[in-house]
């Protein structure tokens, strides 16, 4: 079949997958999850599987509502009604903004290793960040083709340095490295659940290529396969170099190493591939920040062409972008950087940060449960269909619960309030609805 002009195709919606889930922070977590020793291998492979279940559940509904915008918004919307559709929504909007804030700020801290000054002068750093923002604001308003072929060409040079370490590495493996199995001091469960919900982090954005489904070529198939082929590559890289790093750099090094992939890319090749590795991390901050970037605007536009939220939130430009949205939220990811160099509000944002990823994962278990929902109503006409759509939903439901719980009661607290701050808001849009009807 043809690729229709002007929409994304498998190889930009795969892109949209794996450059939203590997940012620059997938480059320190070597360094993080150290403390943890090899048990940590195993919190990888359980949030992998973790991953390719909800993976798996956003390819059925994409195939299920193929023609719908707003990924996780639109499932929830669909199976569980307006209200749940809205949190989801309002939670996911606010953490794409506290992201993107954030990828910026590693951004800067990335091409410090090229440009020192960033790493000095708070100005200077704050200005980078903001020209960064603004240049892609500015690119993703000129159309989501142009947007998609920016994030194809980062996401392959994003995984160049990645890939190239992982098989490297593997010639430079120590099995003495991974001794001893469980350094947390904790019981082999604990570790697991901790190193699990740490790693799971690394997934979040494997919904993003069912967001702009409108955008995509043939939606019911192209989405379906991006979603997995996206998730299943990121997956081989990180558990692959996780392995190389781990085996390669003993614990006690990589745990105060704020640079594990260019240690070792040093180990390798010599001082000067750290460079190489640090452009990596700049570029792989780049690209999440350019398909974040998209996805900003396409989450109040979805929700605001069901009436849930203002008209404004709708509208397209000449080139068929909800652009408004993309520079109103734009304009608070600005705000919520410069918060990250402003001293007194530094703790503040950082822990917006972590509860931003919270509001990530409650769309995802409003999405399962919302699945059995829509699954039923297109009737399930055999015993082995009905079977593995339980069995799907629940072990990604109770997966998704294991991982708010992880997260540890403070989060989940601050989180639920987060959430329930959307409801007035909720009330009063109900309420214009209703009188203009």
């Amino acid at each position: 079949m043809q690729k229709t002009p002007n929409k994304l195709g498998i190889w930009t919606s795969t892109s949209l997958v794996v450059g939203n889930m590997i940012g620059a922070g997938v480059f320190l977590m070597p360094s993080t999850l150290a403390n943890y020793g090899a048990i940590s291998l195993v919190g990888w492979v359980i949030s992998a599987v973790g991953a390719l279940l909800l993976a798996k559940i956003f390819s059925n509904l994409s195939k299920l509502l193929p023609a719908v915008d707003g990924g996780p918004y639109a499932y929830s919307q669909k199976g569980l009604g307006d209200f749940a559709g809205f949190l989801v929504a309002w939670g996911y909007w606010i953490s794409l903004w506290c992201t993107n804030a954030a990828i910026a700020v590693s951004l800067v801290s990335a091409m410090s290793t090229f440009f020192p000054i960033l790493g000095n002068n708070a100005i200077v750093a704050v200005a980078a960040g903001l020209v960064a923002i603004w240049f892609l604001t500015w690119i993703n308003t000129k159309g989501i083709l142009a947007s998609g072929k920016l994030q194809l060409v980062t996401t392959i040079l994003k995984v160049i340095p990645l890939i190239l370490v992982a098989i490297a590495g593997l010639f430079f493996f120590q099995l003495n490295n991974f001794i001893p199995f469980n350094a947390s001091g904790g019981t082999f469960f604990s570790a697991i659940t901790a190193t699990a919900t740490l790693t799971f982090f690394a997934f979040l954005g494997l919904e993003c290529a069912t967001i702009p489904s409108s955008s995509v070529d043939n939606p019911d198939k192209t989405i379906s396969r991006a979603t997995m082929l996206g998730t299943v590559i990121t997956t081989l890289i990180y558990i692959v170099s996780s392995i190389s790093i781990m085996g390669m750099i003993p614990a006690k090094n990589l745990q105060h190493s704020v640079t594990p992939f260019a240690d070792a890319a040093e180990l390798v090749w010599g001082s000067s591939a750290r460079y190489l590795v640090s452009a990596g991390a700049a570029i792989a901050a780049f690209g999440a920040l350019n398909g974040y970037i998209l996805i900003q605007g396409q989450i109040p536009f979805a929700i605001a062409k069901d009436k849930l939220f203002p008209p404004l939130f709708a509208k397209k430009n000449g080139n068929g972008v909800p652009a408004i949205g993309i520079i109103i939220s734009s304009v608070l990811v600005s705000v919520l950087m410069c918060m990250n160099y402003t001293k007194g509000l530094a703790d503040q944002f950082k822990f917006l940060i972590l509860l931003s990823t919270l509001t990530i994962l409650i769309p995802y278990l409003f999405s399962t449960a919302a699945y059995i929902i829509i699954r039923v109503g297109n009737k399930i006409n055999t015993k082995s269909g009905w079977i593995s759509t339980i069995l799907l939903s629940s072990f990604a439901f109770l997966f998704c619960l294991w991982i708010i719980i992880g997260s540890g009661q403070e989060i989940v607290y601050w989180g639920f309030l987060l959430l329930m701050s959307g409801i007035p808001f909720y009330v009063w849009i109900i309420w214009l609805r209703d009188r203009k009807n």
